[in-house]
């Protein structure tokens, strides 16, 4: 008998550069009239007068806007409960927009479900544990990126358990996304090298995932096409459209891939070095990668073989496994020419934190059973070893 799969995504994707102007005409694609919004964004938005202009557009329309901006980077559960109580439920929007990275974006998906759910977010962790709709939700990425505006998960840090764990729900899908590459183009090149590798990793760890399917084949195959060919030129020509765009539609495309297939091991063994050691969500999958693919080869030569071809790195008398072996060369090159951080002693890591680190990893069953093999502690940190040379 043939699996069954089942694949949901967001209502609405507007895309193209400057259409983020369409914002105020585009409400009206949301099930109930707009009056109060809840505008959950970050300090470089205003800096760039970007958020000024979102928030004209709207009190053009007569919709009262409450700007939010104390979500933290990577926030803890902490964070997103309190800016909640104190701003976001005193105000009583009924949407919530978020114009920023992958941290504001999930946090916003959060408020929007938490107006009209009662229970405590620490209720949520794990999968499909909220009970009801949210208030219209409409996200704005600025990176490419998490592909969060297209997924059902939020992530949040748990600080006492030094971990990032996942919510995952049907009802932290947008009703309104908007694609608008112009809000990259000022990019760090840091941040465009953690963002675009992360966006990669969504799809490649998607395509190898063990509930991989035609749907998430065929995303993450256009995502790490796209990404593959234009990841560098975003990274040293910033302010090239063309490469913006086509990670801004690689990052989306990834997030639908995980969406329909999951993230594994690269993401499992990257959440306690974000819990621990305050290393970004994609600095730290970026470092990992290599790594944990190169762990997983025996069990995916073929996978990688076909993605070698597909990116144009593998000649096609290559056999599968010279091809897969150019693929993860092409891995540890683009490591090397984005300037991504090989050693994790930079953050502070030392030997002495391996074990906890690797039984922290172990701890986050939900992305490693979707992983091709089967990591024992040894394996996990034997893993994490390799990034202290």
């Amino acid at each position: 008998m043939n699996p069954v799969y089942h694949f949901q995504t967001v209502k609405h994707v507007v895309h193209g550069a400057h259409s983020l102007a369409q914002l105020p005409e585009k409400l009206a694609l949301l099930d109930t009239p707009v009056r109060r919004v809840a505008f959950i964004t970050q300090p470089v938005m205003e800096e760039t007068g970007v958020a000024a202009r979102v928030v004209a557009a709207l009190e053009a329309k007569d919709i009262e806007v409450l700007i939010v901006r104390d979500v933290q980077p990577e926030p803890t559960i902490e964070n997103v409960e309190t800016v909640f109580r104190g701003q976001i439920e005193p105000f009583k929007p009924d949407a919530v927009l978020s114009i920023g990275g992958g941290s504001v974006l999930d946090a916003a998906k959060l408020f929007a479900v938490r107006l009209t759910n009662d229970q405590p977010l620490r209720e949520w962790l794990g999968i499909d544990l909220i009970k009801a709709p949210g208030v219209p939700l409409i996200l704005v990425p600025t990176t490419a990126g998490t592909g969060s505006e297209v997924t059902p998960n939020a992530i949040v840090t748990l600080p006492d358990e030094e971990l990032k764990v996942g919510i995952v729900s049907r009802h932290l899908l947008p009703q309104l996304v908007i694609l608008d590459a112009t809000l990259t183009l000022d990019l760090p090149r840091p941040i465009t090298a953690a963002t675009g590798m992360d966006a990669f990793i969504h799809a490649l760890e998607s395509y190898i995932s063990t509930k991989a399917n035609p749907i998430s084949d065929m995303f993450a195959m256009e995502s790490m096409r796209l990404i593959g060919a234009n990841l560098v030129e975003a990274y040293e020509n910033g302010h090239s459209l063309k490469a913006r765009e086509a990670m801004m539609l690689g990052s989306m495309y990834g997030g639908l891939a995980l969406t329909a297939a999951g993230t594994a091991a690269v993401h499992a063994l990257a959440y306690p070095l974000g819990g621990m050691f305050n290393i970004t969500h994609g600095v730290a999958n970026s470092m990992l990668l290599p790594h944990v693919m190169a762990f997983n080869l025996d069990a995916i030569v073929g996978r990688l073989a076909t993605v070698a071809h597909a990116l144009n790195i593998a000649q096609h008398d290559d056999s599968e496994q010279a091809a897969a072996d150019k693929f993860l060369a092409r891995l540890r090159e683009w490591t090397a020419a984005l300037a991504i951080p090989q050693d994790l002693r930079e953050f502070g890591v030392s030997e002495t934190h391996l074990d906890a680190l690797s039984v922290a990893a172990a701890k986050v069953k939900r992305l490693l059973g979707n992983n091709p093999k089967a990591l024992s502690l040894d394996d996990i940190k034997s893993i994490y070893a390799r990034l202290l040379p």
